[in-house]
């Protein structure tokens, strides 16, 4: 193992980890929360999709290390299968969600674990940055990485809205 890649695994875990302490003792109706006006995803349903993505994201990451393009994911592929998995997982409960995403999280870290430095500084082109030529690593750190803390910013946001606060405790 190379220490950038426990060092980016540690990372990874710390994100999850910071995202299930928040969202573990949040009320029904917190948790029942939309993301935002325009983002109608409940806190749930977006918890949820952070763990369902880990294993999606780490695949990536393997492809572009391998130094093979990937070409099928685009941001319209990502909002179509955003729409699937909130729509397949409107009533998800915090225990399933929170279940995943330890489950998931834990096994991405561990994937992480595994890239050498040179598998790190592979390089193909990456359709979600335009085509440009990705590093595996920042692959990483922009996905499954990132993805938590991306997300836990907007969940903090979103219960700190007094509209959502409101809707929160009907």
């Amino acid at each position: 193992m190379s220490r950038r890649s426990e060092l980016l695994a540690e990372r990874l875990e710390k994100g999850a980890a910071a995202l299930a302490a928040f969202v573990e003792d949040l009320s029904e109706g917190e948790w029942q929360a939309p993301i935002s006006a325009t983002d109608h995803r409940t806190v749930g349903v977006v918890v949820h999709h952070v763990a369902s993505m880990y294993p999606i994201e780490i695949e990536l990451a393997r492809t572009i290390a391998s130094g093979n393009a990937v070409n099928e994911v685009t941001p319209e592929v990502v909002d179509q299968m955003n729409a699937a998995h909130a729509a397949e997982n409107a009533n998800v409960t915090k225990e399933a969600a929170l279940s995943l995403l330890r489950q998931n999280s834990r096994a991405a870290a561990d994937a992480v674990r595994s890239f050498s430095d040179e598998e790190l500084d592979g390089a193909a082109p990456f359709s979600l940055s335009f085509g440009a030529p990705m590093t595996a690593q920042f692959v990483i750190e922009d996905h499954p990485l990132r993805h938590s803390w991306h997300h836990l910013a907007r969940i903090r946001k979103a219960l700190a809205e007094p509209k959502c606060v409101a809707a929160a405790s009907n």
